[in-house]
């Protein structure tokens, strides 16, 4: 049996911009992608906190150090500027990786840096 595991989480992240004429997706900072463990055009899962909004949709990496985080194209209805979002990346595992997954997570102040880890700690 396989499970389907969380892997990469970034916590209180703070949408930076919404651009509706865009192709869509979510663009992130490639270095906070990095310490999240998400790769680029990973897919992933956007739950806006201050409305209620959730969304599927990719990783397109924006400029590092940026702290971009702006929903593109018609995501760019699920929220607005400033809105609190969690992005969520989920791996496939056999039953024996999903009993020792470790899930990286990072959580981000209002200017969205870095204020803790958890999980596995990324290289």
């Amino acid at each position: 049996m396989q499970k389907i595991m969380l892997s990469g989480k970034i916590h209180c992240a703070r949408l930076t911009a919404c651009l509706l004429d865009y192709e869509g997706s979510l663009e992130i900072d490639p270095d906070l992608l990095a310490e999240a463990g998400i790769l680029p055009y990973e897919k992933i899962l956007v739950v806006n906190r201050t409305n209620g909004e959730r969304l599927e949709t990719y990783a397109i990496p924006g400029r590092p150090g940026s702290r971009v985080f702006c929903l593109n194209g018609p995501a760019a209805h699920k929220g607005k500027v400033g809105d609190v979002i969690t992005v969520m990346a989920f791996s496939i595992c056999s039953e024996e990786e999903a009993a020792k997954i470790a899930p990286t997570v990072i959580v981000l102040d209002e200017n969205n840096e870095i204020i803790m880890r958890k999980g596995r700690v990324c290289a």
